[in-house]
Order: C-alpha cells, then sequence, then structure tokens
C-alpha cells in the first residue's frame, strides 16, 4: 500500500452498533486516529471498538445527527476526514482510489462518494437509490454540517468538490422492521426540523407529499423493477414522509 501524504482522521457516530463495529473499524485501516462519537450504546459495540488500535470513544447524549457530527470533527486532529456510517463498507478498489486521491497534489477539498444499496443483504439498483451520493472523505478546514439540519446531515463546503468513481457499500436494510424505525425516528426528527424553521403543520400538505413520495420512488425512480423490495423501500420511504408532519403537528401543539 503506498504510503499517504497527508495523514487520515476516521470518525463515526454509534449507538449500538455491535453487529457492525468491528467491519466498519476495518476501514479505517489506513487511517491514524479513529474517533467514535457514541450516544451510550447499551450493547458490545465500545467493548469491540476498544481492542482497535488509535481508537478515541468520546460518549455524549444523542440530540440530533448533525450535533454529533460536528463534536466527531472537533476532536479529529487532523484535517483530512473520512467520515462514515456504520452500515457503509469501502471496497479494496474504492479504499486505493482514496488513498492514490489524497497523495496527488491538486486534489479537491471534499469527494462525494456514490453509494450501492443492499436490502437484507440483497442488491437494490432503483426506488432512488442509483443516484445516492454523499460526502465522506472532505477537509475539516473546508467544510462543517449545518447545524439546523437534524436529520440527512448536510454538509456545508466551502472548496473544491470531486467524486470518486468506485462506490460505497450501504446496507441500511438488515430487516424489514428495524429499517421502519429508523426511517419513523428520521421523519420525528424531520419534523422538528421543519417546526424550528415555522412550518405550519398541514393535512392537506402531509397526505399530498405522502403520496408523491411513493409515486417517485416506486413510478419515477422504478422501483417497481426492484420487486418486492422496491415496493417495501418505497413505502418506508412515504411513511418517513407522513411521520414527519405527525412530528411537525406535534411540536405546534
Amino acid at each position: 500500500m503506498p504510503e499517504l501524504t497527508d495523514k487520515v482522521s476516521g470518525l463515526i457516530i454509534t449507538y449500538n452498533e455491535e453487529k457492525n463495529i468491528r467491519e466498519i473499524l476495518g476501514c479505517f485501516d489506513f487511517c491514524d486516529e479513529i474517533i467514535i462519537v457514541d450516544s451510550f450504546s447499551t450493547d458490545k459495540t465500545l467493548e469491540i471498538a476498544r481492542t482497535f488500535p488509535s481508537v478515541k470513544i468520546i460518549q455524549n447524549t444523542f440530540e440530533d445527527f448533525t450535533q454529533q457530527r460536528n463534536l466527531a470533527l472537533d476532536h479529529a486532529k487532523n484535517d483530512w476526514i473520512l467520515f462514515l456510517d456504520g452500515d457503509e463498507r469501502i471496497t479494496p478498489p474504492l479504499r486505493q482510489e482514496i488513498i492514490k486521491e489524497l497523495n496527488k497534489p491538486d486534489k479537491k477539498d471534499a469527494y462525494y462518494f456514490y453509494r450501492k444499496f443492499f436490502f437484507a443483504g440483497k442488491p437494490v439498483h432503483y426506488s432512488g437509490t442509483q443516484t445516492d451520493k454523499n460526502f465522506r472523505l472532505f477537509r475539516k478546514s473546508k467544510a462543517r454540517y449545518v447545524a439546523e439540519k437534524k436529520v440527512h446531515e448536510t454538509l456545508q463546503v466551502n472548496g473544491t468538490i470531486g467524486e470518486l468513481k468506485n462506490k460505497l457499500l450501504h446496507f441500511s436494510v438488515t430487516d424489514y422492521e428495524s429499517y421502519k424505525k429508523k426511517m419513523v425516528h428520521y421523519g420525528i426528527l424531520k419534523g422538528k426540523e421543519l417546526a424550528l424553521k415555522g412550518k405550519k403543520f398541514s393535512i392537506l400538505t402531509q397526505y399530498s407529499k405522502t403520496a408523491f413520495k411513493f409515486f417517485k420512488a416506486y413510478i419515477m425512480r422504478l422501483g417497481i423493477l426492484d420487486g418486492k423490495e422496491g415496493y417495501q423501500l418505497s413505502y418506508l420511504q412515504s411513511l418517513s414522509v407522513f411521520e414527519t408532519y405527525e412530528s411537525l403537528k406535534k411540536e405546534q401543539n
């Protein structure tokens, strides 16, 4: 493996990730430090994490994803950051591409990673996942997560942006029920975000946006071609929208 010209901090936020933590920490093997911001896990997440060298653990009560991510950034000693989720995996070709890119003299300040989505171990090709991309590699000095975003965190980059060709594997759905719980949780946080922005609840908006979300994922983004998984993903995406407005309604009562 070629030597990195810049040191990299590997960052992750966790809560009860004992099923993932060993594999995801292995993805940071070329980082010279790993920082975990944990929301007081009750399983073996931290016990497993402590078996890895160069791991620093910070425990912080969860309020929202953005706060946890920015806290991790604040504790990173290096400018270059690789920020992964517990359900993501770096492939060997992607790993090589990251190192090659970081060793370039004309590298960008932040990089989008495209993600390959899996539903209970089965690859999903459509359902809105085909253009899924997120910032995962960036300079801390050029980027910060937008404080107002409580879910689907947004990294604001003040610099040049690139894209990596090799995809990050995204095992977001281990089973239907756990993903349903996750999407409802996202909806609740999104509703709180809308309330802070001064949005008003409207039952018409709630039902129209819920219906359109399903139509968009299942028909416009070809979820129908993903079979049963495509239907379930489209339904759960629309459920998250419905729960967003349920949450907004409760915030205003």
